[in-house]
């Protein structure tokens, strides 16, 4: 087993085609698929399902992926901490975030990372908060701005939160309930609510409080864009549990009310794998993370 073998399998786990990932890697496909069969022979398991339409990964192989993964992303680690020795910042940094950042403005700390290190690639990608948890324990991401959920928890993930953010109701203008400051959300049993993907942390927080308050929500439209639900609400088509700061931004102008008896929040988590060591390009920008949303202040408790 080599490392070329490896990355030959993460591409191929990656593009599901012979051909896309010997593109990828830069090689000709039967010299790609030449070393994903010596590899198998050498471990005397199938990584590779093959049919004319398609190409699936064994559960040996997804096994195996994960663990090359890793392996890579230390590899590459290692090669930036060389390159930093020589002056040189090079690489890339792969950030996580989930739908809806509220005050957390993720572009300010990607301006001044690359005003910084010019050289250096910063790649976003936009998931549910248990999506980027499991990206990071594949070594897929350096680190992700998350929402800790009961299923994440910890679980080998360093975790350090920069906000907690309240939770309220966002009614058209022209409900029944507007104008009230607060309200119970048993009262809105029969609405119709406009409600994140499932996986989403701001669903799971709306499916418990409803139970909490004796039923179900009616869930007829779905986004993870907060302006998309908020002109949906604007519309007359539904209420929405969202984070205050969603409902205060400039757009769409809907009725807010606190939720009596029960002071909901999300928050908004900055995590990343506690047993990997970054490498100097994402230790860098994980520091700076830190300090523009700790260490400035702006991270507070949103009331």
């Amino acid at each position: 087993m080599d490392l070329r073998q490896l990355r030959y399998l993460v591409a191929l786990a990656d593009e599901r085609s012979f051909t896309r990932a010997a593109a990828r890697e830069h090689v000709a496909q039967p010299a790609l698929s030449q070393q994903i069969r010596r590899l198998e022979r050498e471990l005397g398991l199938a990584l590779v399902e093959r049919t004319t339409r398609r190409v699936a990964i064994t559960d040996a192989g997804e096994t195996l992926v994960r663990r090359a993964r890793l392996i890579l992303a230390e590899l590459d680690a290692a090669q930036e901490e060389m390159q930093a020795l020589r002056g040189a910042w090079r690489g890339r940094v792969r950030v996580g975030a989930m739908h809806t950042m509220g005050p957390i403005d993720l572009s300010l700390a990607i301006a001044e990372f690359r005003q910084r290190h010019p050289e250096v690639e910063v790649v976003m990608l936009e998931q549910s908060s248990e999506e980027l948890a499991e990206l990071l324990r594949a070594g897929e991401l350096d680190m992700a701005f998350l929402s800790v959920t009961e299923r994440i928890e910890s679980r080998a993930l360093a975790l350090r939160q920069l906000i907690s953010e309240e939770l309220v109701v966002a009614l058209p203008r022209t409900h029944r309930l507007a104008g009230r400051e607060q309200l119970e959300l048993g009262e809105l049993a029969d609405e119709q609510f406009i409600s994140y993907r499932q996986g989403a942390r701001l669903r799971e927080l709306l499916a418990g409080a409803a139970a909490d308050a004796g039923f179900a929500p009616q869930i007829t439209l779905e986004s993870n864009d907060s302006r998309r639900i908020l002109r949906l609400v604007d519309r007359g088509l539904g209420v929405a549990l969202l984070p205050r700061s969603d409902c205060e931004h400039a757009g769409p102008k809907v009725a807010v009310a606190r939720l009596a008896g029960q002071r909901l929040t999300r928050d908004i988590t900055l995590a990343w794998l506690e047993s990997r060591r970054l490498a100097p390009a994402a230790a860098e920008f994980l520091a700076l993370a830190l300090a523009i949303f700790v260490g400035d202040g702006r991270a507070r408790s949103q009331v």
